[in-house]
């Protein structure tokens, strides 16, 4: 079911003549380059321009059938598709982008282009739905979401539509509505976070009570809903679906919701926390109470349900206790050790290890470079198990070294590359700094490492030894001699590599965009060439002769952009949000098995080579009868909330750095 005119549109479009699109060599045309990207360097940036002058251009005929146009557009990988040649001014270019829209795996840049042409183009030809809303949920009704990257750009472009003002969205009340009472799929719950980001939540909450169906898609809507504060006027209604009233499948879907309502967080507690011994809600409780943070745990409620956990994991086979929700419940029995006394936490501790070897989750953060998980401790010469679940789009690693030595094991596994050392794992090197290590852990994917702690006492940091993602992927295993006792007062290790920065604010554009030029004046270049050096920005960009060799000259980057220092921001800020091709990276998954990411500065017919090492001009070349498959990312390596330790003042003082710094 359609929301707008859709077919309408494809209708004119083929009423337009079409002329084939002539198959000449052609160098990519892009935007701007990023202010704070990876860019042109010598002799890689004309090995890659001469690599794109090699694609030609797709020859696509857009007189065709929709069913033709699609076909051909479809066998197009995104780099040839983004070849294609687009205008505004003409109707018969709609496919082009509303395949660049809908496609897995585009830069957002691409997708913003795409609906400002969609919109242009409904415009051109006068339909009534000639909005922004309108193309968007056309994009979404009927979009696969099959596949994790299908379901994925189902929330990119539902984003796109629930970030829209929430006046423009209540213009489209009648239209949200219908999508929430009949649309198929995850687009009925875009439809009730519409409904509820345009103030229309009475509404959306009136048509989520017609049935059960209903009251899922209600849910999962409020999970979609961008902002806190509207979240947060959902939430007694949503525990009002948490008692025994409801369905199980309500129920838990409810239970899950309430780990995205931040207001209320010792309530949650308290209200999750009974369910724990409810067999079909232990699951979905887990997960919300382990995102509840420590101070809104109850003393007492967290001792009760340390002995149902315990309790659950004496009764678990020994052959289910290694999936992922029996390792859930005992990381939440492990954080609750800490509101009980020593004693009492030390004798349900030693029942836990008659029965399992303690587990530390350590995740990855998505676009973050980082892991989630700053410090952990364990006790000395005991067996512990890591499980590194990455969650981001590039290949991560853990590997945890000697006190005092994560910058060397880091910058050695640089000269190991991707073809193994220690125990033939990648980046990691043959060297006694090195204690213990996963390989590269593929997006989506974990890896257990399990070893007993070292003997004696002391901060050992783990890091990613990745090319260049040390400076901001790491943490310390904190080796204690009594564990227990060490929980119930915790002492923060001292910062691997010296920083003292903690989160102040996850920073956007808006707050910054009313007083942006009144902001800059005033500021101390050296002030801001510090910072620009603490936050590692001249590892992969150069400002005059200081800096690396892998980013753009950032003091050429206001002339790029004409002097739009709104746009110099947003590509600090929102690194992914603007790709330019020549500058993503690249995913190459060898016929071994391996995984290389990189750059590509030269591809012809027989090899691709790639800049993989950001401290090292030499690149990697595979043959192409190597390559089992080769993706490029949507994601930039320049990870977003990279800026999020530094204060308003101190992000504003290195945007004046690189403004005054133009050459």
């Amino acid at each position: 079911m359609k929301y707008s005119s859709a077919s309408l549109f494809a209708s004119v479009v083929l009423s337009f003549a079409a002329t084939p699109f002539a198959a000449t060599p052609l160098a990519v045309a892009q935007p701007p380059a990023h202010a704070h990207h990876h860019g042109e360097h010598g002799d890689q940036a004309a090995a890659h321009g001469d690599a794109d002058a090699e694609v030609e251009r797709p020859k696509i005929f857009l007189d065709k059938s929709p069913r033709i146009v699609e076909y051909q557009l479809g066998r197009l990988d995104n780099r040839r598709l983004l070849l294609v040649e687009r205008s505004t001014d003409d109707a018969k270019y709609a496919p082009v982008y509303e395949a660049i829209l809908t496609r897995s795996g585009i830069s957002p840049q691409f997708r913003d282009e795409a609906l400002d042409a969609l919109v242009k183009l409904r415009e051109l030809v006068k339909l009534p739905e000639s909005d922004a809303a309108s193309v968007l949920l056309d994009a979404i009704d009927g979009l696969p979401v099959e596949s994790r990257q299908e379901q994925q750009t189902f929330a990119q472009i539902a984003s796109m539509l629930l970030d829209l003002p929430a006046e423009t969205l209540g213009e489209k009340r009648a239209t949200l509505a219908d999508a929430a009472r009949s649309g198929a799929g995850p687009i009925r719950g875009v439809g009730f976070a519409g409904l509820i980001v345009a103030g229309a939540s009475d509404k959306a909450w009136e048509i989520a009570e017609s049935d059960d169906q209903a009251t899922l898609a209600w849910l999962e809507g409020v999970t979609r809903v961008p902002g806190r504060q509207s979240r947060n006027d959902q939430r007694d209604r949503v525990v009002s679906l948490t008692d025994g009233a409801h369905p199980i499948p309500v129920r838990q879907a409810a239970v899950t919701t309430l780990a995205v309502i931040p207001k209320g967080q010792a309530d949650t507690f308290t209200t999750v926390a009974k369910m724990i011994g409810e067999p079909e809600l232990r699951d979905a409780a887990v997960r919300t109470l382990l995102k509840v943070p420590d101070t809104a745990r109850d003393d007492t409620l967290a001792a009760e349900l340390v002995k149902r956990l315990v309790a659950h994991a004496e009764a678990t086979p020994k052959e289910d206790r290694t999936n992922d929700a029996f390792i859930d419940a005992m990381q939440l029995a492990d954080q609750l050790f800490t509101r009980l006394p020593v004693d009492a936490a030390r004798a349900a501790r030693e029942r836990l290890r008659e029965i399992t070897v303690r587990v530390v989750r350590i995740r990855t953060v998505e676009e973050e470079m980082r892991y989630d998980l700053p410090y952990f401790a364990v006790e000395a010469g005991r067996p512990v198990q890591l499980v590194l679940q990455n969650e981001d789009l590039m290949p991560h690693n853990l590997v945890i070294t000697t006190p005092e030595s994560l910058q060397d094991v880091a910058q050695a596994g640089l000269a190991v590359g991707p073809r193994g050392g220690w125990q033939g794992k990648p980046y990691v090197p043959e060297s006694p700094q090195v204690l213990f290590a996963t390989g590269m852990v593929q997006p989506h994917q974990q890896e257990r490492l399990t070893f007993d702690a070292p003997s004696e006492p002391g901060e050992y940091p783990y890091v990613c030894t990745f090319p260049q993602h040390w400076y901001r992927m790491y943490g310390v295993m904190v080796v204690v001699e009594d564990l227990d006792a060490w929980l119930q007062d915790p002492v923060e290790p001292e910062n691997p590599i010296g920083s003292n920065r903690s989160f102040v604010q996850s920073w956007t554009v808006d707050d910054f965009r009313d007083d942006l030029q009144s902001g800059l004046r005033g500021r101390s270049p050296e002030i801001g060439q510090r910072l620009f050096a603490e936050a590692s920005c001249f590892g992969c960009h150069r400002i005059g002769d200081e800096g690396g060799v892998i980013g753009p000259r950032l003091d050429e980057t206001f002339e790029r952009w004409k002097g739009d220092t709104v746009a110099v921001l947003r590509e600090i800020l929102e690194p992914s949000h603007r790709i330019d091709d020549q500058y993503a990276m690249h995913l190459v998954l060898t016929a071994d098995g391996q995984t290389i990411s990189g750059i590509v500065v030269k591809e012809d017919r027989d090899a691709v080579t790639l800049l993989t090492n950001p401290e090292s001009p030499e690149p990697t070349v595979i043959e192409k009868d190597d390559i089992e498959e080769m993706v490029k990312s949507s994601t930039s390596m320049m990870p977003k909330a990279l800026l999020d330790q530094y204060t308003r003042d101190e992000v504003l003082e290195i945007l004046a750095y690189i403004k005054s710094s133009q050459r």
